[in-house]
Order: structure tokens, then sequence, then C-alpha cells
């Protein structure tokens, strides 16, 4: 029996004309283990033998697809769900959070009349529950590791490029830490720096990352590489006065300019005073430290920020822009976004550009940079000048994407 054949699939929708519709597009793609129910009750009392991919209709009569969903939850549903509805597509991509909220794996969504081959390619991306499960749990370490990581020097920086849309010039690279971990190999941000703000080892990791982008920064420009090296700042790192001082001396001892670092300040957590951070980011702008606000549009990141703050750039949140040029939501946002920020006189990034469609839009759009996997992948420092050389001879001839760069 081939993969496909394998897949237990079942199909909730309330129209008759549907249920046959897609059970036949599935059949002719492959898929022979389908079962049909035209309510949510019908296809609850299915479920001893769990289904591996749920194809739901959201408006039902009795109960709905976000009901159904509730009943997922509670009987731990581990398959995949694809989103079948004929409502707006607004009303489809709010669904699909809910899903994700629910920590329910998704496929996507798909507007009727279903279109064959939409249906195909969401469907090339099912794999086993206990694959999917693999990939999406993701280990964080206990305050101790990170600790004595902290103290062994074995953070390190892998650094991702950003590029000017209308020249294809390399102009700076955000800094990204990783845990080069003795026996688990390469960590990511996502796995320790919530545990060093959590256990108030958020300063002493700032600290070693400031030190080694200053460093790495000083050492470029020694090869006649300048480039506007970008350091993620915690709003913890903004509640100790010092900071401003321990930066200042950090960048004086180096002997690199501040207008060479941008600070990207991302408020994760609420603050509870502003006065000490509007102090610190005020003073720093002084001291000519760029100062960018990252994932704008998304937490606390907000237009108070704009306000209060005086930024020097904004960075529009990968959520916002992957995908934008097919999806009116998105693309109203970044231009409102983007709008914003030229009014403010902000130089504007936008972060997440993962393909050539993403990468075209742009260009577009009156955004000054770009950063993301399209592009390149983040990398380690000895790999940089090697790769804008490549980037910038091919930068003219960029019509698909670059193998080299992804």
């Amino acid at each position: 029996m081939t993969v496909k054949a394998a897949i237990k699939i079942l199909v909730i929708d309330d129209d008759p004309f549907m249920l046959k519709l897609i059970g036949h597009l599935l059949n002719t793609l492959g898929y022979r283990r389908v079962t049909s129910c035209d309510n949510g009750w019908a296809a609850l009392e299915t479920f001893d033998n769990p289904p591996d991919l749920i194809l739901l209709d959201l408006n039902m009569p009795e109960m709905d697809g976000i009901e159904f969903m509730r009943h997922l939850v509670e009987r731990h549903y581990a398959g995949y769900l694809i989103l079948v509805s004929g409502e707006d597509e607004r009303m489809l991509q709010t669904a699909e959070k809910l899903v994700n909220a629910h920590k329910i794996h998704t496929l996507g969504h798909l507007r009727k009349p279903i279109n064959p081959s939409e249906l195909s390619e969401m469907l090339q991306n099912w794999m086993p529950p206990s694959q999917s499960r693999t990939r999406s749990l993701r280990k964080v370490y206990p305050v101790e590791a990170v600790r004595a990581a902290i103290a062994n020097d074995e953070l390190i920086l892998h650094y991702q490029p950003k590029v000017n849309l209308a020249t294809g010039k390399v102009e700076g690279v955000e800094s990204l830490v990783r845990w080069h971990h003795p026996k688990d190999g390469m960590v990511f941000p996502d796995q320790f720096i919530c545990v060093a703000e959590e256990h108030g080892l958020i300063d002493d990791l700032t600290r070693g990352i400031v030190g080694m982008a200053f460093a790495q920064t000083r050492d470029w420009q020694a090869e006649g590489l300048y480039l506007r090296v970008a350091i993620n700042i915690s709003m913890d790192n903004l509640n100790t006065l010092a900071f401003v001082d321990e930066i200042t001396a950090a960048i004086c001892a180096i002997d690199i300019s501040p207008n060479d670092i941008v600070l990207e300040v991302t408020e994760s957590r609420l603050m509870k005073n502003l006065s000490a951070p509007l102090e610190i980011l005020t003073r720093l702008r002084l001291k000519r430290f760029r100062l960018s606000i990252d994932d704008f549009g998304t937490g606390h990141s907000t237009l108070t920020q704009l306000r209060d703050i005086p930024f020097n750039e904004l960075k529009i949140d990968r959520g916002f822009v992957h995908g934008m040029a097919k999806d009116k939501t998105l693309s109203a946002i970044f231009n409102a976004s983007l709008g914003l920020a030229q009014q403010l006189d902000m130089e504007t990034v936008a972060e997440g550009v993962e393909t050539h469609e993403d990468w075209a839009f742009l260009r577009n759009s009156g955004c000054d940079l770009a950063q993301g996997y399209y592009i390149a992948k983040p990398m380690p420092a000895s790999e940089i000048p090697d790769w804008i050389n490549a980037w910038e001879a091919n930068f003219n001839q960029l019509i698909e994407p670059p193998d080299a760069c992804c």
C-alpha cells in the first residue's frame, strides 16, 4: 500500500455535494481511506479509530467547525487539520490561528470551491504524527545549564544579512545568538533566552553578545568591510541605568563608532515602569547608537513605543511580510506600517522574506531593507565576506531563488 493510500482521512461537511466532490478529488489524488460525515457529532463517533487528517467545514448547523475543534482538543487529537469554507479569507485566517492556538497541526485552509491543485499541494506537507511531534517539540534548558553556558563562553553569534532592496547592496547584518552545547550541538535562542530573562541572567548574556558583536565589527572593518551590525536587546536589560555606561565603555574599548551599531529592542514582556527604559534609550541615542523597534505590530511593540522612544528604524514583523503578495490583510498592515515609518523619517526593514514572491513584492513597496531566508540564513562571521561578494555579483541576475543563498 502506498503512503497516500494508507492515510486515514475524515471529511466533515453538511453539504452532500461537497462530500462527494472532496471524496472524488481525494480518490483521484491517490487517497483511498476516506470517510465522510455530514455533521460533527457523527464524526466524533468515528474517533475510536482517529483519522490522520481531517478536512473540516467551518459553517455547519448544530455543531460548527470551531466547536468541533474544541472536541478535538479534549480528545488530544494528534493528526492534521485542513479548514474548508466559503467564508471570507480573514475568517479563515482567524480560524487557522485558533487551530494553532489549540496546538493542533494544520496544513492550511481552502476556500470553496476547492482548487484541486491547491488541495494536492497542501496534502504533500502531511507527515506521520510522530515525525510532526518530533519537529515541534523543543527542549527548554534549566537555569543552571544556561548559567553555565554563559560562564563557560559557550554562546556564539551567527549573522544574517540585511540588503538594500533598491540596489542589492548588503548594508548590515543582525547578530543572532546560538548556544554551542557540548552534547546537543547547536541550540537556538527560543530554548534558552526566556530562561535567562526569567532568572536574572539576561544582563550577563547580553554583555557577552555585545562584546562578541563589537569585536566582530572591528575585525570586519580592519578587513575593509563596513557593515552596520544589529544586536538584540531585551527590555529587561533596560531596567538598569548602568547599562548605558557599560555599553559605551565597551564600544570605546573596541574603538568603533556607535553609529555602526543598531540596538534592536523587542518588548517581549510588558514594562511595569517606563522611566528607566526611556532614560536609557534616550541616552543611547544621544551617544549615537541607532535604535530599532523589532517585531513591530506584535506583542507590546505598539504606536505608544513610536511616540515615546526615539527609534531610527522600524522592523516589520515576518508575520506581516511572508505571503503578503497573496494576502490583502497582510499587505494592508504592511503598507500601513511602512507609511507610518516613512512619515516619521525612520528606516524600514522587512524581516521574514522567504520566497521570490515576497522579494518581488517588497522591491516595489518602497521599503528600505530586507532580511530573510530567501536572501540568506544566519551564518558564521567567517562566511559573511564571501557570501557578500557572491550575492552582490549576482544581484542583477536575481530572478529565481539563488541556490547559494538559501
